[in-house]
C-alpha cells in the first residue's frame, strides 16, 4: 500500500523507542552518539559489512504475528521475518532505491500503459521446485483480490496475463510510475501456487511450510514461543551468512533483559522501554538509517486552522529544534517536508535541494523575522480568539511537541489547548472524523511503503480522506495525477518537487521532524541494513560477526 498509518508499524516503534532514549550515553560506541545538534543529525542505509559467518542469531520481535500470509495479514512483525523467507519481483535496497530481482527486467510501453516483466528462469522454491510464469501470474492474482491486504496497488491494472515461457505481461488504464515499486513491497511477493493451494485456509499459519524463494526457509513456529527460519542450502542466490535466525517476541522488561544479558542478538526497535534500559550499554550498538516517516501536525477543518495563513504563522513560530532535543534526544531531525528522506529514492540530488528552499517556511529554530512575520498573518487572518484544541496522547514525545505547539501560539498572540487521549484511543483520530470532531490539530506520524514522495502527496487530494482541512486546488489534483503516470524519473522528480512546494505553501500539513530507523544490535554483530528497506530487503542474510574469531 502507498500511504500507511498504524501503530503497529516498525517505525512508529522506532519512533517510541527515541521517545526513551532522550540523552546520548557515556558507553555508547563511537558514531553511535546522539548529535548536539539535531539539525545536523546523519543518516546510514547500511551498517558496516560483516566479515565472519554466525551459526545462530536470537532475534527479537514486539509482537508475535497473527500470520505469515502477508495477503491475507500485512504486519510489521510479519514482514520482518518474511523478508529473509519470501523474495519479490523487485527489490527495495538498502539505499531505498529500487532493482529487479525475480523479474530480470521491466519493459514499459511507449505509452507508458503496457508492463512486460521478463522472469528469471533459475529460481527455486524451498520444496525444490521451480518458480514458473504460472507462479508469478496467479501470485500476482492473489495479491490483487479484493480480499487481500495489497488490492489497492491493482485498481489501476485492466489485465495481467502469461505472454511467454517467462514472462508476464501487466496492462494499465492509465501509466502508473509506481507499481514497479509496488512490486518491490508485498504486492511483488511469489508465492508457491501449488503449496499455498496444499496448505489451504491454513496457510501462514503455524505447522504450515512457507511457500517462497528466499535464502532463509520457515523451518518451525511454535506458537507463543518463537519462530525458526535456516538458510536454504538449495538457494539459487547466494548463500546468507548466518546459518539460522529464531525470532522471540517480548515486551518492556523481558525484551530488554535478553538485549542486556545477550540472550538475544538484536532488534529493529520497537520499544520505547528497550532504549530507556539499554542507553550506555557497553555490550549493544544503536544504528540509525533513512525512513519515509515524519512527525506531523494534521490540522482540521475546525475552528482558525482552517485559515491557512494561521497554520503557515504556526510553522513559523514552532521551535522544532526544541522538539526534537527535548522530545527525541535529538535524535529526530527538524525537516521541511512532510515525508522523510527515505523516500529520496531516486533523484536524490534534486529532492534535497528542493527541501532546503522549504526550510525558510519551516525553521529549525524561529528568529525575530520568522515571529514578527507569523504575528502579521495571524494579524491579517483577524486573530481568532477561540483556542487551538491540539489533540495527543500521554508519550513523551507527543507531549513535548504539543506543548511546543501550544509555546508557539501563544507567542504568536493565539491561544492553545492540549486535549490528551489514551494511546488506544488516539488512534482513532486517524480513522474516524467524528473522533476528532473537537480538535483543531493532531500531532500525528506518517510513513510510506514505497520510496517514492509523489506516493505520499496523494494526502492533498481533495477526494483524499487525509485532507481533513479541505484543501481544493484543481492544478494540484491535475499535477498529482500526471506524475503517477510520469515513468520517467527524472521528469517525475520535478513534478513531485512541485507538488511538495504547493502542498507546503497550502500548509495541507504542518512538518514537524523526519524520524529514522533504529536498529539495536550486538556490539560484536553487523551488516543488517539500518533503513526503512528491512521491511521488504533480506537484512538477515548480511548479518555476521566484525571479524574472524
Amino acid at each position: 500500500m502507498t500511504t500507511t498509518r498504524t501503530a503497529a508499524v516498525a517505525w512508529l516503534a522506532a519512533l517510541a523507542l527515541l521517545t526513551a532514549t532522550g540523552c546520548s550515553g557515556a558507553d555508547r560506541p563511537a558514531g553511535d552518539r546522539a548529535p548536539a545538534d539535531a539539525a545536523k543529525l546523519d543518516l546510514t542505509a547500511t551498517t558496516p559489512a560483516a566479515e565472519d559467518a554466525l551459526a545462530k542469531a536470537n532475534w527479537l520481535l514486539e509482537d508475535e504475528p497473527d500470520s505469515l500470509d502477508l495477503d491475507a495479514q500485512g504486519t510489521s512483525a510479519g514482514r520482518i521475518v518474511l523478508t529473509n523467507v519470501c523474495e519479490r519481483l523487485y527489490q527495495l535496497q538498502p539505499d531505498m532505491s529500487t532493482k529487479p530481482h525475480l523479474a530480470e527486467k521491466g519493459q514499459a510501453s511507449a505509452d507508458g500503459k503496457t508492463l512486460t516483466l521478463g522472469l528469471r528462469d533459475d529460481v527455486t522454491f524451498h520444496d525444490g521446485s521451480k518458480m514458473t510464469a504460472d507462479d508469478v501470474l496467479w501470485s500476482l492474482k492473489r495479491h490483487a483480490d479484493p480480499d487481500m491486504e495489497q488490492a489497492d496497488e491493482f485498481e489501476n491494472v485492466a489485465a495481467m496475463e502469461k505472454t511467454g515461457e517467462h514472462e508476464i505481461t501487466v496492462r494499465f488504464k492509465e501509466p502508473d510510475a509506481l507499481f514497479l515499486k509496488a512490486l518491490a513491497g508485498d504486492a511483488g511477493i511469489v508465492w508457491n501456487k501449488a503449496r499455498v493451494r496444499e496448505s489451504g485456509k491454513e496457510f501462514g499459519t503455524p505447522g504450515q511450510p512457507d511457500a517462497c524463494s528466499g535464502p532463509y526457509e520457515l523451518t518451525r513456529w511454535d506458537s507463543g514461543d518463537s519462530i525458526t527460519i535456516r538458510a536454504h542450502d538449495a538457494y539459487w542466490g547466494e548463500q546468507p551468512l548466518t546459518r539460522e535466525v529464531v525470532f522471540k517476541w517480548a515486551t518492556d522488561s523481558a525484551l530488554v533483559n535478553a538485549l542486556k544479558t545477550g540472550a538475544a542478538d538484536g532488534a529493529y526497535a520497537e520499544s520505547p522501554n528497550t532504549a530507556a534500559a539499554l542507553r550506555g550499554d557497553k555490550g549493544l550498538s544503536q544504528y540509525y538509517g533513512p525512513s519515509t516517516a515524519s512527525l506531523v501536525l494534521i490540522p482540521t477543518a475546525r475552528g482558525g486552522m482552517q485559515d491557512d495563513r494561521i497554520r503557515h504563522a504556526l510553522s513559523l513560530a514552532l521551535d522544532r529544534k526544541g522538539i526534537a532535543e527535548s522530545g527525541f534526544g535529538g535524535l529526530v531531525q527538524p525537516w521541511a517536508s512532510p515525508v522523510g528522506s527515505g523516500a529520496w529514492g531516486y533523484e536524490k540530488d534534486t529532492f534535497a535541494a528542493a527541501q532546503k528552499k522549504l526550510a525558510a517556511g519551516a525553521p529549525a529554530s524561529p528568529d525575530a523575522d520568522d515571529l514578527a512575520e507569523a504575528k502579521r498573518l495571524v494579524k491579517e487572518s483577524g486573530a481568532p480568539t477561540e483556542p487551538v484544541v491540539i489533540g495527543t496522547d500521554a508519550s513523551q514525545g507527543r507531549t513535548v511537541t504539543a506543548n511546543a505547539v501550544r509555546a508557539a501560539l501563544q507567542r504568536i498572540g493565539l491561544k492553545g489547548e492540549i486535549k490528551t487521549v489514551p494511546t488506544a484511543q488516539f488512534e482513532e483520530f486517524y480513522s474516524d472524523e467524528q473522533a476528532r470532531g473537537d480538535i483543531d490539530l493532531l500531532v500525528g506520524d506518517w510513513y510510506i511503503s514505497k520510496a517514492d514522495p509523489v506516493g505520499f502527496y496523494d494526502n492533498g487530494l481533495s477526494t483524499s480522506p487525509n485532507n481533513w482541512v479541505g484543501f481544493k486546488d484543481a492544478a494540484y489534483d491535475r499535477l498529482v495525477k500526471k506524475a503517477l503516470g510520469t515513468l520517467d524519473d527524472t521528469e517525475r522528480a520535478g513534478l513531485a518537487t512541485d507538488i511538495q512546494q504547493r502542498f507546503v505553501e497550502a500548509a495541507v500539513w504542518i512538518p514537524v521532524a523526519q524520524v529514522p530507523t533504529i536498529l539495536v544490535l550486538d556490539s560484536e554483530l553487523t551488516g543488517p541494513t539500518s533503513s526503512q528497506a528491512y521491511l521488504y530487503y533480506p537484512w538477515a542474510a548480511g548479518l555476521g560477526k566484525k571479524k574472524a574469531g
